[in-house]
């Protein structure tokens, strides 16, 4: 296999797209706001169109709204090497979370028309639509749709809190389209992404190799029993939801805390009480729940040691409880051959292709069930992602824009 030398990456030009594009849909305090399908996040798509425009690429939009910006190979009958990542952003999240995937596969784009190189597969650089889900729940739509792991329907009757469907939204966007997976195959698909986390700032690694996906399970959990007056009624007399429901939290926090390995997580994400007064015995309680671990044996042990617990803390209050599993994303182990293209990289550059689990889930993980895939992680400061206050250091975007070039040029050579 022949692979093409890999040109130099510009860090500045990278960025200095990433800032020009954090002053589209700018929140309060230097942080991004550009929801999905919002006014924001088109202006944003329309921004990135306009610089891949001028390096003479193509666009396509499918059902769901995903972009694909393809930079022709000299084999264009060959299914290309994706590189993607999302535009939209939290309500108040960060200038580096999504987009500098996405600007990543630009610098790598105009790097290479610079270097007049053209690949023997070509290349798309994708948007995936509403992958934060903060917006129109669930989380990863655009690319579920694509992988066939979420229904068009469902994705299309999503609604905001406006009442508005996700469908409504992208049908007044401009970006709906009627291609399908078989319109648009991917012989591969890579992605770079802050971490999230604070294991590569504490490691002091500039990279990290990601091999896989912890999986989850989010539920929600309705502790009900007897809304009573706080006076007369004696202690022992009581059925209370909301002991049971701190009974359980607390059962809960033990059992993962006993995980040896440290890879368990629990959160409880809302706790609300049902018509909540000071003087009142609640009489219902709601929790949303998010359970996760790198292991789905494990997984799956957590689920039923959390029905065990909701069980008993219900038994021991007297009152009824109801658990209803919302979302199940099994840990995702990604391809091999890319994960080792990505470490060869990353070994060229004199860097420790440190490998690890990503600890949220990825437009990725959906792609990962359709073509190989792989990821890549930079640290973010202090861990904190989703926040005003998110921020990567320029040389750990420049450096890892590098490794991915490499990596794509690798994975595009291959026949």
């Amino acid at each position: 296999m022949s692979v093409t030398p890999a040109p130099h990456i510009d860090g500045q030009r990278l960025w200095s797209s990433l800032m020009d594009m954090a002053r589209i849909g700018p929140s309060p305090n230097g942080g991004s706001r550009r929801l999905a399908l919002s006014d924001e996040d088109i202006a944003g798509r329309r921004q990135l169109l306009t610089w891949t425009d001028a390096l003479k690429c193509e666009w396509r939009t499918d059902q769901a709204g995903n972009l694909f910006i393809r930079r022709a190979g000299r084999d264009d009958s060959l299914p290309p090497i994706g590189i993607g990542s999302h535009l939209d952003t939290q309500p108040l999240g960060g200038r580096f979370d999504g987009i500098l995937g996405l600007l990543a596969g630009l610098e790598i784009f105009r790097t290479l028309d610079e270097a007049g190189i053209t690949t023997q597969r070509p290349l798309e650089l994708i948007v995936w639509t509403n992958e934060e889900g903060s917006r129109f729940a669930p989380a990863m739509g655009g690319s579920g749709v694509y992988s066939g792991r979420l229904s068009l329907e469902a994705f299309r009757n999503a609604r905001d809190r406006s009442d508005m469907s996700l469908g409504e939204a992208l049908d007044h966007s401009g970006f709906k389209g009627s291609l399908t997976r078989d319109d648009l195959p991917l012989g591969a698909y890579l992605e770079l992404h802050i971490e999230q986390g604070p294991v590569l700032e504490r490691k002091a690694l500039p990279i990290g190799v990601v091999s896989g996906v912890q999986g989850l399970r989010w539920y929600d959990i309705e502790f009900t029993g007897d809304s009573a007056h706080a006076g007369p009624t004696p202690m022992s007399y009581r059925h209370d939801p909301l002991l049971a429901a701190t009974a359980f939290i607390e059962a809960m926090r033990e059992t993962v805390l006993a995980d040896v390995e440290g890879m368990s997580r629990l959160t409880v994400g809302d706790f609300q009480v049902a018509e909540p007064s000071r003087n009142v015995i609640p009489g219902k309680v709601l929790l949303n729940v998010d359970v996760r671990h790198t292991d789905e044996a494990r997984l799956a042990e957590l689920d039923g040691l959390l029905r065990d617990h909701v069980a008993a803390a219900a038994e021991r209050e007297g009152i009824t409880a109801r658990v209803e599993e919302l979302w199940h994303m099994p840990v995702t182990r990604f391809d091999t051959t890319l994960v080792d293209d990505l470490s060869a990289a990353a070994r060229a550059h004199g860097l420790d292709p440190f490998t690890m689990m990503s600890g949220a889930g990825h437009d990725a993980v959906n792609l990962s069930y359709v073509t190989p895939t792989a990821m890549l992680f930079i640290p973010c400061r202090e861990g904190i992602s989703h926040n005003e206050r998110e921020y990567a250091e320029p040389e750990h975007c420049a450096i890892a824009t590098q490794v991915l070039c490499d990596a794509v040029l690798r994975a595009a050579s291959r026949p």
